[in-house]
């Protein structure tokens, strides 16, 4: 029973987690699963849709919609892989200059939702959601 109330909870957490990041990304046109593109491809470079929705565990459907949204908001460009067959995802120069105010955004927002939970508490979540993720793949 105890198991069932942790991923019920886990569950409720992520949809209030989600929400104030929407809240936050709204004055800017953006969502949350655009935001995680934005982000991953600003921390890691160009990737292909695969590599996308293999780092975010999203299915090719939703990440198509994703970034076919972004390609239309000016934010994203697919570019031609060495194999015609796929294509490399990557932030336009539009996408560059506003990350600094939609991560400023995020970060506020976060620093919010964390603001009453202590720092030794922060790190000990912090491992623990790593290890757990690390034992699931």
């Amino acid at each position: 029973m105890y198991s069932h109330e942790l991923f019920h909870t886990l569950h409720q957490l992520s949809r209030q987690l989600t929400n104030k990041l929407n809240e936050a990304l709204k004055p800017f046109g953006l969502f949350n699963a655009q935001w995680a593109v934005i982000f991953v491809l600003n921390k890691r470079g160009s990737l292909t849709q695969k590599e996308l929705c293999d780092y975010l565990f999203v299915e090719a459907p939703p990440m198509t919609r994703t970034i076919q949204r972004l390609v239309k908001q000016g934010y994203v460009k697919q570019v031609p892989g060495i194999d015609k067959r796929e294509k490399h995802v990557q932030l336009t120069q539009e996408a560059l200059k506003l990350y600094p105010e939609w991560e400023n955004a995020v970060n506020k927002v976060n620093q919010g939702l964390l603001k009453h939970f202590p720092s030794a508490s922060q790190e000990e979540l912090s491992k623990l959601q790593k290890s757990w993720l690390h034992q699931l793949l």
